[in-house]
């Protein structure tokens, strides 16, 4: 018999991690995309780097620094009672994490595709950054707010390694979909593994699509009279 609450709790991951690089990526890439600072490069990196490293790796190393027994872990544990350690707020915080390159590259490309004259005149009516970031700059860039959050989603659901070292598998607190396959697998229940993974497979298949669709559409929109 099948167990929805993996799936449910993926669902729950994937929209809060989400929402939560939506809010964090808009400053952040805003500043790769205009900043002229010699920082920049190494921000750049720093940000990219869960797109090439292990998730395994980057999992071990969030795990050590959650761990109770060190620095950044002991204190939450002591003044905010706090522990993220097979949690599932840990889960969520790493998945911010291991998400983040792939909601800040397509907003970063957004705004470093609009045209500097339509920033410059909202300058000269007297917009702050702030305003004109709000305004002028997400509204022409839709398609790339649009591709962040969906690929943002759709990545928070397939995560395995990062969510095996830092949440392991505690039943509806930690245990999401990719590792109830795993464990399916293990348990050679094959049967199971297939339903959670055509489940996954079907659900991004269509989100993907939709990306692509919408796509299509505003780049035919954008280039009629």
């Amino acid at each position: 018999m099948i167990d929805f609450a993996p799936l449910w709790l993926t669902l729950k991951l994937a929209l809060l991690t989400t929402f939560i690089l939506l809010v964090l990526s808009l400053p952040i890439a805003y500043w790769l995309a205009f900043s002229k600072s010699k920082l920049k490069t190494i921000i750049e990196a720093i940000v990219s780097l869960p797109l090439v490293l292990p998730p395994s790796v980057l999992g071990f190393y969030l795990l050590l620094a959650f761990s109770p027994e060190n620095v950044f872990g002991n204190f939450l544990d002591q003044y905010f009672d706090t522990r993220l350690v097979f949690t599932f707020p840990g889960l969520v915080i790493s998945s911010v994490i291991y998400s983040l390159p792939f909601m800040v590259h397509p907003l970063q490309t957004g705004f470093k595709s609009m045209s500097k004259t339509l920033i410059d005149a909202s300058y000269l009516l007297g917009k702050s950054k702030l305003q004109t970031l709000l305004y002028v700059l997400l509204p022409n860039c839709k398609t790339s707010l649009l591709t962040g959050m969906i690929l943002t989603f759709a990545h928070t659901i397939g995560e395995f390694g990062v969510v095996l070292m830092v949440g392991g598998s505690i039943p509806n607190e930690t245990k999401v979909v990719s590792i109830a396959i795993y464990e399916e697998v293990q348990a050679m229940n094959y049967h199971n593994a297939n339903v959670y993974s055509g489940i996954l497979f079907a659900f991004t298949f269509i989100i993907l699509l939709g990306v692509y669709s919408i796509n299509h559409r505003f780049s035919k929109t954008s280039i009629l009279p």
